[in-house]
């Protein structure tokens, strides 16, 4: 009789992940100091979520962001631990956080050739309620092989994306990262101070029955909007209806949509015609997460990752999830638009 070992020898930590698939591709290692760094920001941050409200981190820092909202303690602790983390590895030459009004260009010295777009603490404000936050990220390879990088190398479609992926720090901190093949969890084991993995090519389900976005806006919503949630309380065909989930940090209300399926929308509306979510640092990486899991990411009138931006911190409608889902949208609203 054979007794299963208590402790599986043979797990896949997010350290060996990165360092097998960039042996796979022949690569510099540049993207395995990237990432690995961008680990260690990670676990500090959720160790500081943890304990925000015993070392008083909690609360406004008394200052609005370059999107005019207001910055909290944690939104200025997180972003210096990703900043001197990004430009601590070596591999990066331009960065874009949603905190700082301009690009940050990496001293000559330090400088890779990895372009990072990020949100070191997506819904913070909801924090103080300790509702899950996160830590979003896109990276992109820098544009131009001469002269000085600048913001100008971040402003690239989604499509170009190299690697994107988020941090989520709920009843467990998660990491969620997508590559050109593949989505992958982790989960960060406090014990080894190490991000295991948990799932291995995560596909979404091709239709959900859960749909999610801010219904306090009902009344400025665009036609095709309204419709189409209309019909998720009301179904035509007397089917049940959907239910509705909405958290208020992009972060956990996607990662819901990615592990159950169903629909996640923030669109334009009267107020915010051209949406509220930031292209480069929110729309754009969770985009990557959800098409490279099979799904479906529009703004309505063309796909997320088709985008060009103009401008770092430029917004975009985003409606994302389950194809079946996102597709029975699209119809709606290209009925509306023909109209």
């Amino acid at each position: 009789m054979t007794h299963k070992a208590a402790f599986d020898t043979d797990i896949s930590t997010l350290t060996r992940f990165v360092m097998e698939q960039g042996r796979k591709a022949h690569g510099t290692g540049e993207m395995t100091q990237l990432l690995n760094s961008l680990c260690t920001a990670i676990k500090a941050i959720s160790s500081a979520v943890r304990k925000a409200g015993i070392v008083h981190l909690l609360g406004i820092a008394g200052t609005t962001n370059v999107t005019g909202d207001q910055v909290k303690k944690l939104d200025v602790l997180s972003n210096d631990l990703v900043i001197n983390m990004l430009k601590s590895s070596f591999s990066t030459c331009v960065l874009v956080s949603e905190e700082d009004k301009h690009a940050i260009i990496i001293e000559p010295e330090k400088r890779g050739k990895y372009v990072v777009c990020f949100d070191p603490l997506d819904g913070s404000s909801n924090i103080d309620c300790l509702v899950s936050v996160g830590t979003i990220f896109g990276i992109y390879k820098k544009k131009t092989t001469d002269g000085e990088p600048s913001a100008k190398d971040a402003l690239q479609p989604g499509r170009n994306l190299v690697s994107a992926g988020y941090a989520l720090y709920g009843s467990a901190t998660m990491l969620v990262l997508a590559g050109q093949s593949s989505v992958n969890c982790f989960m960060l084991d406090p014990a080894v101070g190490e991000f295991i993995l948990v799932d291995k090519d995560v596909k979404i389900k091709k239709k959900g029955n859960i749909y999610s976005l801010n219904e306090g806006y009902a009344k400025d919503f665009d036609p095709a909007i309204a419709e189409y949630i209309q019909r998720k309380k009301f179904p035509p065909d007397n089917s049940t209806p959907y239910g509705a989930r909405y958290v208020g940090s992009m972060v956990a209300d996607v990662h819901r949509t990615l592990v159950y399926g169903g629909i996640f929308l923030y669109p334009a509306n009267k107020k915010s015609p051209n949406g509220k979510l930031r292209l480069l640092y929110e729309c754009n990486p969770m985009a990557f997460v959800i098409e490279k899991a099979g799904g479906i990411a529009t703004t309505g009138k063309e796909n997320v990752l088709d985008v060009c931006p103009t401008d770092i911190h430029q917004r975009a409608p985003v409606i994302m999830g389950s194809p079946d889902d996102v597709n029975e949208f699209l119809d709606i609203y290209k009925k509306h638009q023909a109209k």
